[in-house]
């Protein structure tokens, strides 16, 4: 299976690909929006991206490129994310000067760069990116903040393990398909939803009592601007499923309060 993921090889997204996927084959791309043009393209078979992180929140671009596209969410998993120092072999911690890695990563790292006031930080598109470029250029004065696999993948040196501030820091994935290539999964115990509201008062409140009614746990609600029409939003919900037809109960129930309303993927729930 050829799996997109935006960012580098060795990135958190390429481990999470191969803990959900483990043969799978990954594409790099430089964006997000390549990677659902890829996979709408059939220029590969799936797609891994980053959800939802537990200190840093919601990735969301991605919210609305699932809305936007015909593709539906078949499995999720969580990964701990452990920032590293790395810097190229033989570089010692005491000459480096400046430090490169995504800017989410950086500000995981606030304690470490703060007791290091000599490193100058700077941000960079890819965490994984931020080693392969030091690599390339044989950089002896700057250091990347990635994973242990990046360093690896690239033949880097580990300077510092586990830099991040809190231990507490998780990243949720999803594995996406395009909608036909998608089997129900009769083990489901989790649903995706996208929905808008009509215009008038308590309609979100009447929305969510519905599921509430079901004894449907909400897990995640996020709201969205709707692109060209000011203070109208859609709504993302995470559901727990008690059984694989709550789901279309679940949808169903919601429908007489919706003016749209999109299934966005029916899963396992991630437990590591």
């Amino acid at each position: 299976m050829r799996i997109a993921i935006q960012g580098e090889s060795g990135s958190f997204s390429h481990e999470a690909a191969l803990k959900l996927v483990a043969n799978g084959v990954i594409v790099p791309c430089s964006l997000s929006t390549d990677v659902f043009q890829a996979l709408a393209g059939e220029d590969v078979d799936a797609a891994v991206i980053p959800i939802e992180n537990s200190l840093a929140g919601s990735v969301l671009e991605h919210f609305d490129l699932l809305l936007n596209h015909d593709v539906v969410v078949v499995r999720e998993t969580r990964l701990r994310i452990r920032h590293n120092l790395i810097a190229i072999s033989g570089v010692s911690i005491h000459g480096i000067d400046r430090v490169f890695s995504h800017p989410v990563a950086l500000a995981q790292c606030r304690r470490f760069l703060a007791e290091h006031p000599n490193m100058k930080s700077i941000a960079f598109y890819d965490t994984a990116g931020s080693v392969k470029q030091l690599v390339e250029q044989h950089d002896r004065h700057s250091a990347a903040i990635a994973s242990e696999a990046a360093a690896h993948y690239y033949g880097a040196e580990i300077l510092v393990s586990s830099i991040e501030d809190n231990p507490e820091n998780y990243t949720r994935f999803f594995l996406v398909l395009r909608r036909p290539d998608a089997q129900p999964d009769p083990a489901a115990n989790k649903i995706s939803l996208a929905f808008s509201v009509e215009n008038r008062p308590g309609s979100l409140v009447a929305a969510l009592s519905e599921l509430s009614k079901m004894g449907t746990n909400l897990t995640k609600i996020e709201s969205r601007p709707v692109h060209g029409k000011p203070w109208e939003y859609i709504f993302y919900v995470d559901c727990q499923l008690h059984s694989a037809t709550e789901g279309d109960l679940a949808t169903q129930a919601l429908k007489p309060h919706c003016a749209m309303i999109k299934e966005l993927g029916r899963y396992q729930e991630a437990n590591s």
